[in-house]
């Protein structure tokens, strides 16, 4: 669950808050004036993403060990085709 607080609410029920995002598992956003400034989320989520973001740039790097001896524009044009294929793929699924 999603709770919006203000930074004046943070600060003032601070230990409430610690508690509602580890045991209850909620996601608090602190604003500030009305604007999202920041979000308390329970750790293990937060792990989880730093993991999920890892692995994603190890396969960037993979990726780009692998075709770092292809021209830009060969890349470019093979990346516009594998988007039109896909796009041509949602729509015949799309038909069904």
């Amino acid at each position: 669950m999603d709770q919006t607080i203000n930074a004046v609410q943070a600060r003032q029920q601070f230990g409430r808050i610690l508690e509602e995002v580890y045991y209850r598992r909620h996601n608090v956003v602190i604003e500030r004036a009305g604007r999202p400034m920041a979000v308390l989320v329970p750790i293990d989520r937060y792990r989880q993403w730093l993991s999920e973001r890892e692995a994603l740039f190890a396969q960037i790097d993979e990726v780009h060990a692998r075709t770092s001896d292809v021209p830009a524009a060969e890349l470019e044009a093979d990346v516009k085709e594998a988007v039109k294929d896909a796009k041509r793929g949602e729509r015949a699924a799309g038909d069904d």
